[in-house]
């Protein structure tokens, strides 16, 4: 799709939507009070905006597999430069220069760039403790580091100069070695060859590539090779994506997934006078944009699987301008809407570690606060098959249910799950994941409790849940979606291993304007069938009355449990910092024992 476009396009501009901070006319017309955040933000790091970074910080992830305490300095680098640079653009008086110098070098100065969690050479190896200097790996916060120093530098370029021209050399001669050489003479796993999974990691790193490449004064061999590459690689990226535009990794990855791929057009258009724009007219493209207003909940809230949190997100100015460009109004009102209801820090980006990102949103900020948002439009109900996500609502309920395999990047052992919002507040949940560490992307990755059937809305047989892999999945699903019914059902014995159960069917029905039922049916299981129900309240279970428990979901609602030996429930701390972003407080599990083959929960739509 994009190579054949490529072909016949030439790189003969440069990414000329970013205005260098010269340009006092472009930089003045942001608006008054959001340059004036931007010098308030840019002045909280003049002081110590550089934590030093060690290289026994760096031998962390292999010693004892924290991740966290070597990636909060590098950011914090990251967002200390993007303030400062932004805050010197806006008032342009020089008052930043020097620190934006100092954070500059110390960049170039680190050892490397890539992750310690990424710091190998073939996907899935384990990783050195220490980066080889004589080996750049470009991972995705290699080329993101690119990204940075290339925007900085260029929006700065004059002013640098007038430091000092080595200043310029000193990030080009960086760029070269750590990106650009070996982006066109290495491949990584993630520059896609065909046959091997892609994820999000391809457009991201491809973007912040070609933001890099397409700021500097490149030959133009190097500029027609980078542009050819970059295409191949989208193209291998686009045909894993499914026609229907699901993000298999879940909103959150939507935007480095989906929206990696605009930005990578946005550039390509910008320096090869549009010739991509047709691609936006084609119906993958255009599903792909709109996948985020359909899986919205309500608030901060998105339907949730894999390692996606149900708080995926504000949305800003990349999304509104996804759905300009694929023409798509009831995407950039909701973009809209969201934007304009943020406060200034998540209008500011200020924990953004793409200046990229950052420089859009300043020069977007007007546009995005009187664009029209319109009437709350109904979002309608969706089945995706590539990835077997199915959502339906009512006026009072967001039901989604998860069929497909185990196969998904960034997966969980999740088929059959389903989530429950009941006006617009986390009924049944799926709890996500919590930070990353060594063992998130290992062969032991399926011992973390979050990846596990056993803590999402499934049973387990004997004590033995689902496993991972593309042969373990739903079979036989059966969906419909109606005005006044929706309904989905599935075969699950498949998803867990041989032996472990005969046949477990799930039918899930939402009754529009009445209740939800899930109707489990379990036939030859190797143990006693137990099914997990996950609840953000606390629920409070009565007394039996005639074989049916009453389940009350803190104040949020009821539900009936019917054919059940035992109902019982524990409490599970949150104490990861990934975690408590979302949960508050203590989440809980519900263990239903089944007391014949059948199962079934109603879950109220209506007040008691």
């Amino acid at each position: 799709m994009l190579q054949e476009i490529a072909g016949q396009a030439v790189p003969a501009g440069f990414f000329d939507s970013l205005r260098p901070a010269s340009d006092r006319a472009a930089w003045e017309k942001i608006p008054r009070d959001y340059r004036e955040k931007l010098v308030e933000e840019g002045e909280k790091w003049m002081d110590c905006p550089f934590s030093p970074i060690y290289a026994t910080d760096y031998m962390e992830f292999c010693r004892t597999g924290n991740r966290t305490h070597f990636e909060d300095k590098m950011f914090g680098r990251r967002t200390a430069l993007n303030a400062l640079v932004l805050a010197e653009c806006v008032q342009h008086e020089g008052r930043f220069l020097d620190t934006i110098i100092n954070g500059m070098v110390l960049i170039c100065e680190e050892t490397a760039w890539q992750l310690p969690a990424h710091n190998s050479y073939i996907r899935d190896t384990p990783q050195h403790i220490l980066p080889d200097v004589t080996r750049p790996v470009v991972d995705l916060f290699a080329a993101e580091t690119g990204a940075v120093l290339a925007v900085a530098e260029y929006l700065l370029r004059k002013e640098l100069h007038k430091v000092s021209p080595v200043i310029s050399k000193m990030i080009d001669q960086n760029l070269n070695t750590r990106i650009f050489t070996p982006y066109l003479n290495e491949h990584f796993w993630w520059m896609g060859d065909g046959n091997s999974h892609v994820n999000n990691w391809t457009p991201w790193c491809t973007q912040n590539v070609l933001t890099a490449a397409f700021t500097r004064e490149l030959d133009r061999e190097v500029r027609e090779r980078i542009l050819q590459k970059a295409c191949k690689s989208l193209d291998y990226f686009l045909l894993e994506y499914g026609e229907d535009g699901c993000c298999d990794e879940g909103a959150q990855y939507y935007r480095h997934a989906g929206l990696t791929l605009w930005g990578a057009l946005e550039i390509l258009n910008q320096v090869c006078g549009q010739a991509f724009c047709p691609l936006y007219g084609e119906p993958k493209i255009r599903n792909m944009a709109d996948y985020i207003r359909l899986v919205h909940v309500s608030g901060p809230y998105y339907v949730n699987f894999a390692d996606c949190s149900p708080m995926a997100g504000p949305c800003s100015v990349r999304e509104y301008r996804f759905g300009k460009a694929t023409d798509n109004r009831g995407l950039m009102a909701f973009a809209a809407k969201d934007y304009q209801g943020q406060p200034w820090s998540e209008r500011l980006m200020t924990e953004e570690h793409s200046l990229l990102y950052r420089v859009w949103a300043a020069f977007f900020d007007e546009e995005m606060r009187g664009a029209d948002t319109g009437e709350e439009e109904q979002v309608p109900d969706c089945w995706y098959p590539s990835a077997g996500l199915f959502i339906a609502r009512d006026r009072r309920f967001c039901l989604a249910v998860k069929a497909g395999d185990n196969d998904d990047s960034h997966n969980h052992n999740d088929v059959g799950s389903f989530t429950v919002y009941r006006d617009g507040v986390p009924m049944f949940i799926d709890v996500g994941v919590e930070s990353y560490t060594r063992k998130t992307f290992s062969p032991q990755r399926y011992e973390i409790w979050t990846m596990q059937s056993g803590y999402h809305n499934l049973p387990a047989f004997g004590g033995v849940d689902q496993k991972d892999g593309k042969e373990f999945g739903a079979s036989h699903v059966r969906w419909e979606l109606g005005e006044e019914r929706a309904e989905i059902e599935m075969e699950l014995a498949g998803a867990y291993p041989e032996g472990a159960v005969s046949s477990y069917v799930r039918k899930v029905h939402l009754e529009k304007g009445g209740d939800i039922s899930v109707m489990d049916t379990c036939r030859g299981s190797r143990g006693p069938a137990v099914l997990s129900l996950m609840t953000y309240e606390r629920p409070k279970i009565g007394e039996p009355k005639n074989g049916v428990w009453v389940m009350e979901v803190g104040t949020i609602g009821g539900c009936l449990i019917t054919g059940a030996a035992a109902v019982e429930t524990e409490e599970i701390p949150v104490t990861d910092p990934r975690l408590q972003k979302t949960w508050k407080h203590n989440i809980f599990r519900t263990l239903v024992t089944f007391g014949g083959e059948r199962l079934e929960l109603v879950i109220s739509g209506t007040d008691r």
